[in-house]
């Protein structure tokens, strides 16, 4: 695995003879472009994906279509992206989840930096903890929460195995001293639905799925991660305010990538129009709607990002003992 991390940019984005940007004559793109995206639609990664491919369709002169591939806390869908042929028509879109799923479970079907030419990062998130119809309306506060789990068995819903909003679950319930079962989901809409039908207690949830359901008060926020108070939930603290671990303050990434050995000129026609969209003043007002921090950063600094996070999160996993079965 390190050496092939060595690899990282440079080597998986050959530098293309001339005219590798033209397919059979016709300039690239020549038809439709496809985002593979690793969870079902709906959710906090299929919202911000489409946010990004609007504006890039029109710049491209060709279509985005969504792909959906949820599964194994994202493995599945990414999986699928690294052996794709690498000619610029199936793309990745992920999240943090692309560098955390493995290690958490303790498998590799793809490497997270050697296998993808990174295209750009869109921006940066936090995850709220909110609570459905199952726990009582009375319940309004993350301490109300935890005395009211005392002497019961609760459920922390996650949008995957080995995703943020696990490892927060876990993190959470040993410092609540919860007894909780932690309930994973193949991406956020299924899990939402089981809070909001009861079925579950509650878990941490973008502001990109939930939102709606914030504020028409069907999910109650108890509780924000990150360093600062979410601009939308000005009363929701932070869990490090209130004075725990201050892992909380991890935020996921959401961004776009290539395989590996996509031709160079082809990333960076991709990374011009990603780049594009990600900086306009519309793009950065729909991320702000959704408590998405614009969050920008080119091929070669996301990629830097993307191998620091993994290391980071690998630290995190081995400390806090987050391995779980896969």
């Amino acid at each position: 695995m390190q050496r092939r991390h060595a690899l990282a940019w440079g080597a998986s984005t050959i530098l293309a003879a001339p005219g590798l940007l033209h397919a059979q004559g016709a300039a690239y793109p020549d038809r439709p472009v496809r985002f593979i995206v690793p969870f079902p639609a709906g959710g906090g990664t299929d919202t911000w994906a489409r946010m990004a491919a609007e504006p890039m369709q029109t710049d491209l002169g060709q279509p985005i279509i969504i792909d959906n591939r949820g599964g194994a806390g994202g493995m599945v869908g990414t999986e699928y992206a690294a052996k794709v042929p690498p000619d610029g028509y199936q793309l990745l879109f992920t999240i943090t989840t692309h560098i955390q799923s493995p290690v958490v479970m303790g498998r590799f079907p793809y490497d997270p930096v050697a296998d993808f030419a990174p295209i750009g990062r869109l921006g940066t998130t936090a995850v709220n903890f909110v609570v459905g119809p199952k726990v009582p309306a009375s319940v309004t506060t993350l301490a109300e929460f935890a005395a009211w789990s005392r002497g019961r068995e609760v459920s922390i819903a996650n949008y995957a195995p080995g995703s943020t909003g696990h490892a927060f679950g876990l993190i959470l319930a040993r410092e609540l001293q919860l007894n909780a079962t932690q309930v994973a989901y193949r991406g956020e809409a299924p899990m939402l639905q089981d809070i909001l039908a009861g079925t579950v207690d509650g878990g941490f949830h973008s502001m990109a799925a939930a939102g709606e359901m914030v504020r028409a008060r069907r999910v109650r926020p108890l509780a924000a991660s990150g360093a600062q108070r979410s601009p939308s939930l000005p009363d929701v603290p932070t869990l490090v305010e209130l004075g725990y671990s201050r892992r909380f303050i991890f935020d996921g990434f959401s961004g776009l990538m290539a395989p590996a050995r996509t031709p160079r000129p082809i990333i960076e026609r991709l990374a011009a129009s990603f780049r594009q969209a990600s900086q306009s003043p519309a793009t950065h007002e729909r991320l702000l709607r959704i408590d998405t921090v614009p969050a920008y950063l080119g091929p070669e600094d996301f990629g830097s990002f993307i191998a620091t996070k993994l290391r980071e999160w690998t630290e995190i996993t081995q400390e806090l003992d987050l391995r779980v079965e896969s």
